[in-house]
């Protein structure tokens, strides 16, 4: 369960941007959530209408100078992309306009057991081709050791990156990054392949004609892979190359569309949820040169043969995820004290890295925790991790140093070596940190633009929220609370699969869908009256318009989550052993009654572990609820199912004595002294 909160955005300012700006009420809210506090400032964010002067990023004029020289001189030039999107759309980018130049260039993209950057062995083969010129994309910021490599076996290095810039600059001809310090460039969050089409235009003069016509495509897939900020001028990118998405000639676009059933209007979802995953599949079971050479592909059959085989390292990405997931779950329910640490750190054997990153979004998403996985390999420990909040990854991973080979990453997210035999020391000292840096630990939350009366939930407020488009970091898409809305009846969907409330309002009635959610696990029940956080939009079928509420999350309106998560974090400190104050444990003591009741109310199909709890709140405290339900779990009366939160009775005539459940043993003894 995740906390939520919501905006209180200023009315006055609202109704400012309402008629200054001419935009609707939902709209001018959602705004002022996001931090406008002028009209001048919303109609400049609204009305970007192209590109900033290429010409204004440090070394641009520079590099493309010495590339048209190269060019004339017919010097042999390579492209060193990376095997992620970015890097794949940037090299595809560079090499197709270098090609239609007339220049000598070829490309490469390191395999990713290579690593990701510049590697000598690399630069040995790029060398021993005759190359005279490495041009870089979407890297090279961070390579001084290879960069040095690189001049003295005689060849010039030019680098476009744009990650962030280290203390000493690597040796090139020129490094074109807009996070120099010494760099004017007026906007910073360009993705690798928006500097690439920005290079484009500056070889040809500063004019962006060519550059957008022929490449914004690859670079909005790229910005939204990336997830890279869509405001300012990726705004404008990503609007420019979705139009030529949904009208494109490209052969790997119009295959990769049939592929992912792309048949209506292109967004941001469909790139970052369904053509994203399949370039970057590529990178992660196949080899990058497998999308490379789809979008340099013009001929349809072909690229319909190499779009399927992306959809196939695809599906192989998903199995491989999937695997880890449930080996992962299976840990866990053999050990759930795995998820009642302050952070979660699970290593696993012979996982697929390509996926641990991934896999360790999706656990930190479930439990709400920082999290951390490795995986041992032919004897080495690597591993991903991921966070929110003002919980560090870094720094979590500085703290944990003396256990790690190496490590690296920022705030949210990072990667890391652990020394041989020093895995339990590592899990150790990140218990240690998260007990030192954060006594109360973040919670995950869903961050609403802002309780909304059911008023403003129609059709003209809801087009009018299209000027916000396109989606993505830093302008997500907006969601409202709705308060107290009464359940008149809940339709499973898909054999279950889904749930569709019809939901009432005051006066006002709506569908409300829950997506991958089944009616038995939602804390909710025809009759009641609930709030939830949904996403707006509009369904057009038959020549009806319908509105939707697509749900974020839903709970009883007379739930109190202050109340819920301190109950919870209670819970988890007594069961990691922590201390705490002493009127605690007679609070958290279930009676046996309690217990017995709790246990009548679990069906041997099962029932949703938050769907139980309602039956008995607000009356029993979360806690208390905890320690019953860990008591018959203990026992082996229930059994905990984390995967999908189902607690279940169990087959046994065995006879259990309550009272000797180790959870309620420890209790009793902390009240008892």
């Amino acid at each position: 369960m995740k906390k939520w909160t919501a905006y209180k955005p200023d009315r006055n300012i609202i109704q400012k941007f309402v008629s200054e700006c001419n935009i609707a009420p939902l709209t001018a809210m959602t705004l002022v959530s996001k931090g406008f506090r002028s009209p001048d400032d919303v109609m400049e964010s609204l009305d970007i209408k192209g590109l900033s002067d290429p010409f204004l990023i440090k070394d641009m004029k520079k590099t493309a100078e010495i590339l048209n020289s190269a060019i004339d001189n017919n010097e042999k030039i390579c492209i060193y992309g990376d095997y992620d999107c970015d890097g794949i759309m940037a090299t595809v980018i560079m090499y197709t306009y270098l090609t239609e130049v007339g220049a000598d260039v070829t490309y490469y993209i390191p395999e990713r057991s290579e690593g990701y950057g510049l590697n000598t062995n690399a630069i040995d083969k790029i060398s021993d081709d005759g190359t005279k010129i490495i041009l870089t994309v979407d890297n090279g910021i961070s390579a001084v050791n290879e960069a040095e490599y690189i001049y003295s076996i005689g060849m010039r290095l030019l680098i476009t990156d744009h990650h962030q810039v280290g203390e000493t600059l690597p040796r090139a001809e020129a490094i074109v990054d807009p996070h120099r310090p010494d760099c004017d460039s007026p906007f910073k969050y360009m993705c690798g392949a928006g500097l690439a089409l920005k290079l484009v235009a500056a070889m040809e003069d500063g004019d962006y004609t060519i550059a957008l016509e022929q490449f914004a495509d690859l670079a909005a897939i790229a910005t939204v892979a990336d997830i890279v900020s869509l405001t300012g001028e990726n705004r404008f990118l990503v609007s420019y190359g979705i139009r030529l998405i949904e009208n494109t000639d490209r052969p790997a676009l119009i295959t990769l569309k049939e592929i992912c059933r792309i048949k209506k209007s292109v967004d941001t979802d469909s790139i970052g949820f369904r053509i994203a995953p399949r370039i970057n599949a590529s990178g992660r079971f196949g080899s990058p040169k497998d999308a490379t050479e789809l979008f340099l592909c013009e001929n349809y059959e072909e690229a319909l043969i190499m779009a399927q085989k992306l959809d196939t390292l695809n599906e192989q990405r998903k199995n491989a995820e999937n695997i880890i997931i449930n080996d992962i779950y299976r840990m866990i329910d053999e050990n759930p004290d795995i998820i009642r640490e302050r952070v979660i750190f699970i290593c696993g054997n012979n996982w697929h890295h390509g996926v641990i990153g991934i896999v360790a979004s999706r656990i930190e998403e479930r439990f709400g925790k920082p999290c951390f996985i490795a995986s041992e390999n032919d004897n080495e420990i690597r591993g991903s991790a991921r966070a929110f909040g003002e919980f560090s990854v870094f720094d979590a991973l500085s703290y944990a140093s003396d256990a790690l080979e190496k490590f690296g990453g920022h705030t949210g997210a990072g990667g890391f070596t652990i020394k041989q035999g020093m895995k339990e020391e590592f899990h150790a000292l990140l218990e240690k940190y998260a007990l030192e840096k954060h006594k109360s630990m973040p919670l995950m939350t869903v961050q609403a633009n802002a309780v909304i009366p059911p008023e403003l939930i129609n059709i003209q407020n809801i087009e009018n929220l299209k000027l916000l488009e396109p989606y993505g970091c830093e302008n997500e898409k907006p969601c409202f609370i709705i308060q107290n809305a009464h359940i008149n009846e809940i339709v499973p969907l898909s054999d279950g699969k889904h749930s569709k409330l019809r939901i009432e309002t005051g006066k006002y009635h709506f569908d409300a869908l829950a997506f991958f959610v089944s009616p038995n696990s939602l804390m909710v029940k025809t009759g009641d009256n609930c709030d939830m956080i949904a996403t707006i939009g509009i369904n057009e079928f038959n020549g009806t318009t319908n509105i939707n509420l697509f749900i974020e999350d839903v709970r009883p309106h007379y739930f109190q989550q202050n109340k819920y998560f301190s109950a919870q974090n209670a819970f988890e400190s007594f069961m990691r052993g922590e201390e705490l104050p002493e009127n605690y444990y007679r609070n958290m003591l279930p009676s046996r009654d309690d217990t017995v009741r709790i246990y009548q109310n679990i069906s041997d199909s099962g029932i949703a572990f938050d769907k139980l709890y309602m039956k008995f709140c607000p009356a029993l405290n979360y806690c208390k609820f905890c320690v019953a339900v860990e008591a018959l779990r203990q026992l082996g009366i229930v059994t905990v199912s984390f995967a999908d939160s189902v607690v279940k009775k169990t087959v046994t005539n065995k006879k259990s004595d309550l009272a000797s459940a180790p959870v309620l043993v420890a209790l009793m003894e902390k009240i008892k002294d």
